[in-house]
């Protein structure tokens, strides 16, 4: 598949590099100049070129553009009518992208994170056709997202990665003044978690209650810290934390 994208910013980047391996063409605009030129050196399947010859050469778009810079730029350049677009801004309503980028067809909204440079990454895509699959599913995980709602919601709930990041990070901390060993508390705990989260295949749901069920012995140190940071109010917090982040979308 030929594959043009305007942007290369730092999420649009990771997305490069995340499906430059997957058989592709791929075409980049001239934007940050130093990704663009760092991509092409990368991989041999990565060229740059102008705004206009990435539409021109390209059998589907991709939009890594700031919202303010995608709706100066789009105007000026043209689409094909038989070119699918696929957006990575969801501030831009797929209402508005239409407009922007006709005659072309807006394919949906594809949110990826940069972990999507190394492999095994989720990508939400609204909605989840063919196309998506076969741009994001060879080395990531394509997840299906119905409406802009829900894309919202989903949104707000990739927040708790640094939160419980953070958690690690603590316990990493309070292990380390314990023992000393700064490096193997911080590769115990992310074997212990990634392990724990990933034994599962990853389309078995329940998964995660299954997690917890088997960390649920009675009296078990799990359960203690669990039930001591849920007395403390763990829960509401999470949920009044992620209300207040789906609440700044206004929908």
């Amino acid at each position: 598949m030929r594959i043009g994208i305007l942007g290369t910013g730092t999420i649009a980047t990771a997305l490069v590099r995340g499906i430059a391996e997957d058989g592709h063409q791929i075409l980049v605009s001239e934007r940050s100049q130093s990704n663009a030129l760092a991509l092409s050196q990368e991989f041999a399947n990565v060229s740059i070129a102008p705004n206009q010859q990435v539409l021109d050469h390209s059998d589907v778009v991709i939009l890594g553009l700031m919202p303010d810079v995608a709706r100066s730029l789009l105007p000026e350049v043209r689409f094909r009518e038989d070119q699918p677009v696929v957006s990575l801004m969801a501030e831009v309503p797929k209402s508005e992208l239409v407009s922007l980028v006709a005659p072309a067809q807006v394919e949906g909204i594809a949110i990826p994170f940069p972990a999507i440079a190394k492999g095994g990454s989720p990508v939400l895509c609204c909605p989840a056709g063919r196309l998506m699959h076969a741009l994001f599913g060879g080395r990531n995980h394509v997840i299906s997202v119905q409406t802009p709602s829900d894309l919202e919601a989903f949104l707000a709930a990739q927040a708790i990665l640094s939160p419980a990041v953070k958690q690690l990070t603590l316990a990493r901390d309070w292990l380390t003044a314990k023992t000393g060993e700064a490096g193997e508390a911080e590769r115990f705990l992310r074997l212990l978690v990634g392990g724990g989260l990933l034994a599962a295949p990853l389309e078995h749901e329940g998964a995660l209650d299954d997690l917890l069920a088997a960390l649920d012995t009675p009296g078990g140190f799990n359960a203690e810290l669990r039930d001591f940071l849920l007395e403390r109010g763990m829960k509401q917090h999470i949920d009044d934390g992620l209300e207040k982040l789906f609440s700044r979308f206004g929908t």
